[in-house]
């Protein structure tokens, strides 16, 4: 009776399933069946035709799964560099389908659907020890940014997974696996970096004597020689503000949203009141409310998470800010930090207005 009651504790992590498989499969029912769909090819790059159609980040995820290569598959990378860091997810898929062409675009699925079911356990888990009410775990399971990858062989899903395994690992005082978490997630996802430097500075303002930090300044060293490779290999290292046409981190606070106005007036109205209560309000208050943790001499992981992650979106790039989707999956470490933050801390409003984030659900619909 105890283990069945255990076991519907973690009802947020099977409801997440069925709607990240649910939208999976409506995704698929628009492809004919066809997992490649999911991907969205690119006639551009998979052809490569100057004047062919774009597709979307998947494709790249798919390129690298079918023949990791550098020097094959750098024809069909935007940026070679930059596309080619992430290398866990399409390698992941590529072993998973035993290397058979035909079964590695359902591989690139069925690691997305785990990894969304696996990160919200996770999460859920944590709430659990924490003794707060396990619904709050559907703010990041429920969170479009994650669920949009799973339908579309994205790699937020499995970076993010991964994230929380390594905060759920250092909570439970399991320094070495935490950082290794980390490591993976840094081969997953460049995102990872932020999450990284958390966990460091929190690490660097303990005691000397703790040897925390050490690990983790391993994983930093780990991921530069990552990049060093890149770098040797395709002339660039692999950590940018974003692939083809993408534009520079601002200078000044969201400049990155402010530009809109030069396209359309309209535009940057609608952004706004989209995006202002929703995207931009949260990463100011993330700010302040970490900026103010540290004047009072506080320091621990959540509090550096917080400030990074808040900061990453003032800076954002014009590119990031014009286009919904991009911005929405930045924006998930931004929901990480503040949730796992709020728990931490007890803070119950803002885990309250959290919820309200589970709306932009609606949009995959669009």
């Amino acid at each position: 009776m105890v283990r069945t009651k255990n076991i519907i504790q973690y009802w947020p992590a099977l409801l997440v399933l069925i709607v990240s498989l649910a939208y999976a499969i409506w995704r698929l029912s628009s492809f004919d069946g066809d997992p490649v769909g999911l991907a969205q090819i690119g006639t551009r790059f998979q052809d490569g035709d100057p004047s062919g159609s774009e597709g979307y980040d998947g494709q790249f995820a798919y390129y690298i799964a079918q023949n990791p290569n550098p020097a094959g598959v750098r024809s069909q990378l935007d940026v070679p560099a930059y596309r080619y860091q992430r290398i866990l997810y399409p390698l992941l898929a590529r072993a998973l389908a035993l290397k058979n062409p035909s079964w590695i675009p359902w591989a690139l699925l069925l690691i997305n659907l785990g990894s969304q079911f696996v990160g919200t356990l996770l999460f859920t888990r944590h709430l659990i020890a924490e003794n707060v009410p396990t619904r709050y775990a559907l703010i990041y399971g429920l969170w479009v940014g994650l669920i949009v990858g799973v339908g579309a062989d994205l790699f937020e899903p499995l970076a993010f997974a991964l994230i929380a395994a390594a905060w759920l690992a250092r909570s439970q005082g399991r320094w070495r696996m935490s950082y290794l978490f980390l490591l993976f997630a840094l081969l997953t996802k460049e995102i990872a970096v932020v999450f990284w430097l958390a966990a460091l500075f929190a690490d660097l303002l303990k005691s000397p004597r703790n040897n925390q930090w050490k690990y983790g300044l391993l994983t930093g060293l780990v991921f530069f020689v990552w990049q060093l490779w890149l770098w040797i290999e395709f002339g660039e290292p692999g950590l940018a503000s974003g692939g083809a046409m993408a534009t520079g981190f601002e200078i000044f606070p969201y400049f990155g949203l402010l530009r809109i106005v030069e396209v359309s007036l309209a535009a940057f109205i609608l952004f706004t009141i989209v995006f202002g209560p929703t995207i931009v309000l949260p990463s100011i208050f993330g700010f302040f409310t970490a900026m103010r943790r540290l004047m009072q001499k506080e320091s621990n992981i959540h509090i550096w998470a917080l400030l990074f992650n808040s900061l990453l979106i003032t800076f954002l790039p014009h590119s990031t800010f014009r286009e919904p989707l991009g911005l929405l999956r930045v924006a998930t470490g931004m929901v990480f930090s503040i949730t796992w933050y709020a728990v931490h801390y007890r803070a119950w409003r803002p885990l309250n207005y959290a919820m309200f984030w589970i709306a932009f659900l609606a949009l995959i619909v669009r």
